[in-house]
Order: structure tokens, then C-alpha cells, then sequence
């Protein structure tokens, strides 16, 4: 008999989670759940998922195991929703890439023997210039060669800790465990900042003096740096992310500005030699960058074959209902 994982959410993370688990088919039933029906059909079409279940409250009702892979603004609909309907032992995934926020929302409405623990996933590095949108973006090896961080509240018993950390191995990644205050820092600069640099990008540019000409003319390095807020978050999620997590993205903000001030004083002062410095120590840091993503070495948890009956045996198991606690 197959285990159940049920998917919420089925856009580039969802589908590519689900078609990860295509191996596994013969032990673990995909259930998909979307807010657009049509999602859901495409999702089944491209084999992400084995069956299709519109109906919240019956796609999460004898599931274990639950992915929410939404947007921030509907992470809070959604829990509202399914709350009520959890089996004790339940553990829930999302993946949001701001965390403080969401652990708070599952602290006050997840059922007592429940349990939620926040997955932020990178990218396999040879899709990280894709410009694809939703279900069209997504890969079954969208997460191999790549960390998840794994954000575990306080209170999350270690069974349920080290199920997440294997359903992380068999997406093709590694779990990396991380405090959510440390995550939110980290993504903060890494994919928030980014969107907002692209955001202001394009503030300061669209439908400024001279744009009716630069618009015919703005190529790859306009194209690159607006795309951080075109395919990515949607609005009111950025919104969301960034006003919930207002420290982090004000002091995000001040070092980023800090850094074009220096550049613009040494531009002024006609600091050819401080200018070309700058300049190519960015080149080199993004150079270095990139073969590190590629490679993939950081030495990090064991991505050894995950056990696939003592996954679902910890999954279905009764030691989530009384835990050993961290």
C-alpha cells in the first residue's frame, strides 16, 4: 500500500517536488491540490502528481505528510482552511522564503501532535537563468546539486526533524538546518534584496526623461538585473515579506546603498583606480560564485540514498504523536 504526500500549490516548486518523486511511485501516491483546477490537470498531465484532488479538506485529510507550496499570502488562507481536518503525527512543509512569519502562523493554528517545519529551496544552478514561469519551469531536477534550508521551531520532536531532512534527499538535495532568524537574514540579502534592487531599477528608469529612446535600446544588463523582480514573488508577496521582515531588509538596504554611494563618491572624485578595483572585484566575486554553485561542494550533510521503508515507516509510523523533543 502506497503512503500519501500531498502537494498544495502546483507552480515551479510543487510540480518539480512532485515530479522528484516520480521513483517513487510505487510507495508513495502524489495527491496535487491547486487553486486553479487547471493547474492541477497539467500537473497530472506531466505526471507530478498520480491523482487530483480540488477539495482541500479531502486531499489533506489522510495525508501525513503535506508540501504547501504557495505564495506567503496564501499560506494563512490555506492553514485557516486545513487546520481543523489534521491527523495528529501530521508534519507540514512550506516553502516560503521568509520564515519568522510563517512559523508564527503555524504556532497559533496548527492542532496539538501536529507539526510544521519551513524548507527554503535553491535551484540546481543549471536552471538558475531560466526565464520560464509556473509549471513551465518545472524540472524533476530542478533541486539536484542544490541545499534546502531547513527551518525546525522550537518544540519539533527529532522523527519529525529528520522525516523533512529525508524527503529533502529524495528532491536530489541536501538539508542544511538553519535557525529561522539566521534563514531570514540569509534570504533576505540572497532573494529579497535582489527584487528590490530590480524594483528600484525600474523606478528609476521607466517612464523617466529619456526613456521613449532607452526603451528601444535596454538590452541583457537591463533585462538581467529588472528580471529580479519580474520572475520571481509575486507583488503582495514581496510586500508581505518585506514588511514582516522590516529589520532585515532596512539593514539589507542600508548596505546595498552604502555600496553605490562609495561607487558614486569614487566616480566623482574621477577614482579611476578605486572604480576599476570595485568593478573587478564584483566580476570576480560573481565568477567565483557561480563555479561554487556548480561544483557544489560544501561539505555538507550526508546526501547518502535515503531508505525509502524507513521513510515511510517514520512517515506513517505512531512516534510523531509523542516525540523526543529538541
Amino acid at each position: 500500500m502506497r503512503v500519501q504526500i500531498t502537494l498544495i500549490g502546483l507552480g515551479q516548486i510543487g510540480v518539480s517536488i512532485g515530479l522528484a518523486l516520480r521513483d517513487y511511485k510505487d510507495t508513495i501516491e502524489r495527491v496535487g491540490n491547486d487553486i486553479k483546477t487547471e493547474n492541477e490537470r497539467e500537473a497530472h498531465k506531466k505526471d507530478a502528481i498520480d491523482k487530483e484532488v480540488h477539495n482541500l479538506l479531502e486531499a489533506v485529510r489522510t495525508s501525513r505528510l503535506i508540501v504547501l507550496s504557495l505564495p506567503l499570502k496564501q499560506v494563512q488562507e490555506t492553514l485557516e482552511i486545513i487546520s481543523h481536518d489534521l491527523k495528529a503525527g501530521t508534519v507540514i512543509l512550506d516553502t516560503a522564503p521568509i520564515k519568522n512569519e510563517t512559523i508564527q502562523l503555524f504556532k497559533n493554528r496548527l492542532p496539538e501532535g501536529c507539526y510544521h517545519i519551513g524548507l527554503v529551496p535553491a535551484l540546481n544552478p543549471a536552471h538558475l537563468h531560466s526565464t520560464e514561469l509556473g509549471i513551465a519551469s518545472a524540472r524533476g531536477d530542478l533541486f539536484n546539486k542544490s541545499v534546502f534550508i531547513v527551518d525546525v521551531p522550537v518544540g519539533v520532536p527529532e522523527n519529525a526533524v529528520t522525516l523533512a531532512c529525508d524527503f529533502v534527499k529524495l528532491l536530489g538535495a541536501s538539508p542544511m538546518l538553519a535557525d529561522p532568524i539566521e534563514s531570514d537574514g540569509i534570504m533576505t540579502s540572497i532573494h529579497i534584496l535582489p527584487q528590490l534592487a530590480g524594483a528600484a531599477l525600474l523606478n528609476a528608469t521607466v517612464d523617466q526623461p529619456g526613456w521613449l529612446e532607452g526603451r528601444k535600446m535596454a538590452g541583457r544588463p537591463y533585462a538581467s538585473v529588472s528580471s529580479g523582480l519580474a520572475y520571481h514573488d509575486d507583488i503582495e508577496s514581496l510586500r508581505m515579506a518585506v514588511m514582516k521582515n522590516r529589520s532585515n531588509t532596512v539593514h539589507a538596504l542600508d548596505i546595498l546603498i552604502a555600496g553605490l554611494k562609495g561607487m558614486r563618491d569614487e566616480i566623482e572624485q574621477g577614482d579611476e583606480t578605486s572604480v576599476g578595483e570595485r568593478l573587478e572585484a564584483a566580476l570576480q566575486g560573481h565568477k567565483r560564485w557561480l563555479k561554487e554553485r556548480y561544483e557544489a561542494d560544501w561539505h555538507g550533510p550526508s546526501t547518502k540514498p535515503v531508505d525509502i521503508p524507513s521513510f515511510t515507516e517514520r512517515l506513517f509510523g505512531t512516534g510523531l504523536v509523542k516525540p523526543k523533543q529538541l
